[in-house]
């Protein structure tokens, strides 16, 4: 079992966070509005704490559990706070017709969060192509992305304890792609499933 600490304290945070708990882990829970984290802590119980804003996180992993325009900036000022984390960025950068990306360029919120870490800080791509009524109600494959095979590691033993399972797409540039898989999927829930309580997954087939 391993050790997280979740910066943010929204339904991803919850839903996250649930899982986290049931799986055995140790959670703390950070937020700008100490009065949400303090209530997120105690919904989550499992002697879930509550860590000061822009403190040195309790966890191994970091999880940053914020709206895409809030994770680079988050990142830059904990700074140092965050040397020889894993932080996991799980979000998913849309633009207003929910049909693209934000992004002009072929980056990603997790590699532009990796310009302003902590050298010593490794950071992974992951749940973003994952529903919050999915994540709570299945088991849901978790594709991940990231230049540290460290810390992808750390996050995909994590992602176990979820009951889930963590499938490695490659290097952190493949941020970038895994962002337009979740443009994807709010395409699917529009149109071809035509409601959210899915996700997308790997099959095998053998011969």
């Amino acid at each position: 079992m391993g050790s997280i600490t979740l910066i943010g304290t929204g339904n991803m945070a919850r839903t996250i966070g649930t899982r986290a708990v049931a799986g055995g882990n140790t959670v703390e829970v950070m937020g700008r509005d100490q009065a949400k984290a303090d209530d997120l802590a105690k919904a989550l119980g499992g002697g879930t704490t509550r860590g000061d804003w822009g403190a040195v996180p309790a966890g191994d992993i970091v999880i940053a559990a914020l709206l895409h325009d809030g994770v680079v900036p988050v990142v830059a000022e904990y700074g140092d706070a965050l040397a020889g984390k894993v932080i996991v960025d799980i979000s998913n950068p849309f633009n207003a017709a929910f049909d693209g990306l934000v992004h002009n360029e072929e980056t990603s919120i997790a590699q532009e969060a990796a310009k302003v870490a902590p050298a010593s800080a490794g950071v992974v791509k992951a749940f973003n192509t994952i529903f919050r009524g999915a994540l709570e109600k299945g088991r849901p494959d978790v594709f991940i992305a990231g230049d540290s095979a460290q810390a992808k590691a750390g996050v995909a033993a994590f992602v176990e304890t979820l009951g889930l399972r963590a499938l490695d797409v490659g290097g952190l540039k493949m941020a970038h792609w895994l962002e337009g898989v979740g443009v994807v999927t709010v395409g699917l829930a529009g149109n071809g499933v035509g409601h959210g309580d899915f996700a997308l997954g790997v099959d095998e087939f053998a011969g």
